[in-house]
């Protein structure tokens, strides 16, 4: 790192302070553009359980303005998806005072592929694990018993469940770029696998509504992640040896 570089606990924190704005502006941005679609939106979101719904059935609403609050959540949610790539870079131009020269040369990189795990992850959930978790969930039904899902729960279970398995998708990421900088390594990783496959369930127990169906959907994907991490540390990581040798070096003005 240059000297200009080697900022005082108080500029990290006005730095940190400019970042969360420009987040909050941008999510305030995406936020009011997609109020706009905001029927539509919750239409989109709601369509994995209506697919499994028997004819006739709809969602309800109990309080009256648990409709309008809903569509209000939607758009934020909408516009929290819109702005993730801008959360992601400020997120990774904060941290990048302490890096070096060649890690930050791949800053660029890690925020596009940042954002499309981040993506592909909510997508996993919505055509992956809601048709399936939403239909074994209705097969409870019986003559006296009859589901009637309201608007404010069905927003709560799934925008939870979307943007846990959006966070969850980024490990292989975070793990590949940890063993670029030297901080672990592919031996680590398969050493720890049967620590990492507890937390996963762990993690997915607290991330997930309190049932055992999206708790392992989330734990499975999370364990393949993890292997695709130790392929990714292999490919691209390096030994410590390297960063040590790397901190000792003094880089040029």
């Amino acid at each position: 790192m240059s000297e200009e570089e080697k900022m005082p606990f108080t500029a990290h924190l006005e730095e940190l302070r400019k970042r969360l704005i420009v987040c909050f502006i941008a999510v305030a941005i995406g936020f009011v553009l997609s109020y706009g679609f905001k029927e539509k939106l919750f239409g989109i979101l709601v369509g994995p359980l209506v697919k499994v719904m028997d004819p006739g059935q709809t969602l309800i609403y109990t309080g009256l303005p648990e409709a309008f609050f809903t569509f209000l959540k939607v758009s934020f949610l909408a516009g929290l998806i819109l702005a993730s790539p801008v959360i992601i870079y400020q997120f990774w131009m904060f941290v990048a005072p302490g890096l070096y020269d060649k890690e930050k040369k791949l800053l660029l990189p890690i925020v596009l592929l940042s954002t499309l795990f981040f993506v592909g992850g909510a997508l996993f959930g919505y055509f992956i694990v809601f048709p399936w978790g939403f239909k074994f969930f209705l097969g409870f039904a019986t003559e006296n018993i009859r589901p009637m899902p309201s608007m404010k729960e069905y927003l709560g279970f799934s925008s939870k469940l979307l943007l846990a398995f959006g966070l969850v998708f980024e490990l292989p990421l975070v793990i590949t770029f940890l063993a670029r900088l030297g901080l672990v390594t592919v031996k680590f990783l398969k050493k720890n696998r049967k620590y990492a496959v507890l937390i996963f369930f762990a993690g997915a127990a607290i991330l997930t509504p309190p049932d055992v169906v999206t708790q392992i959907m989330m734990a499975l994907p999370l364990m393949l992640l993890y292997e695709v991490s130790i392929i990714g540390a292999r490919i691209f990581g390096r030994p410590r040896a390297d960063r040590k040798t790397a901190a000792e070096t003094p880089e040029s003005d």
